[in-house]
């Protein structure tokens, strides 16, 4: 790392290279941060760092798939080699389970139907990843004086919102993979608030709305840009910010 750099901030977004991870990652890097993409495939990841690059972020790719528990350990390792310490870990990685589909039309996550194979992919990515990730990175973001992890949630997720049978989840299809996944992950999160809250360690959770992306076919309505911005809110959080 050169001195250049050294005084830089190092976030780590996971499902970097699409998305509203890389809307992250872009936002993350405007604000002068070294930012790191975590991309299952290698090429996409180098292409999707590059051309952050090209728009002037200071962006490298790191190969991370979080259920793969040795491309974890490696990106831990490769962090600490390059830059000792994490100061902002983003769980951006996600699955739906069913494709590029509709959220109403997710008809193969219906809870009496469902293949508990799919049930399972997608807990080992939305739940279990973040724990692999969040662990392996822990020893890096307590280096850090300002240590920030945002965890991307849903507005599936919320209980309240799923049992209001006239709400505005209502049209939305009973699902027993990816909403309950994304609960989980929200009372997860909170766990971590709990335990590392005496650490200086932000832990918060963020429903970034309804965004278009490749996960709903391009049917949501808000932009990359809008849901990442709640992610970067959170990843910036003073030390008077939320946790939890």
């Amino acid at each position: 790392m050169s001195e250049q750099t050294a005084h830089r901030k190092v976030a780590l977004v996971t499902g970097a290279n699409k998305g509203i991870g890389r809307g992250a990652a872009e936002q993350l890097a405007a604000l002068g941060m070294t930012v790191l993409v975590g991309a299952r495939d290698p090429q996409r990841g180098a292409q999707a760092a590059a051309e952050l690059r090209a728009a002037g972020g200071d962006v490298h790719a790191v190969t991370l798939d979080v259920t793969d528990p040795a491309t974890v350990r490696e990106a831990a390792r490769q962090i600490e080699e390059r830059f000792g310490r994490l100061d902002v870990l983003v769980n951006n990685a996600g699955i739906s389970g069913s494709g590029q589909v509709s959220p109403e039309d997710a008809h193969d996550q219906v809870p009496s139907t469902v293949d508990l194979d799919m049930v399972r992919a997608v807990l080992e990515t939305n739940v279990l990843g973040v724990i692999s990730v969040t662990n392996a990175m822990l020893p890096l973001l307590r280096r850090s004086p300002a240590p920030r992890i945002v965890n991307v949630s849903s507005h599936a997720a919320s209980l309240a919102l799923n049992s209001d049978l006239d709400g505005p989840l209502a049209a939305l299809l009973p699902s027993a993979a990816y909403t309950p996944s994304k609960s989980a992950l929200t009372a997860l999160t909170v766990q971590y608030a709990k335990e590392l809250r005496k650490d200086g360690i932000l832990v918060n959770a963020a429903a970034p709305g309804f965004v278009d992306t490749d996960s709903n076919n391009h049917t949501g309505f808000l932009t990359i840009a809008q849901g990442a911005a709640v992610l970067v809110r959170l990843a910036t959080l003073g030390a008077d910010g939320p946790t939890g």
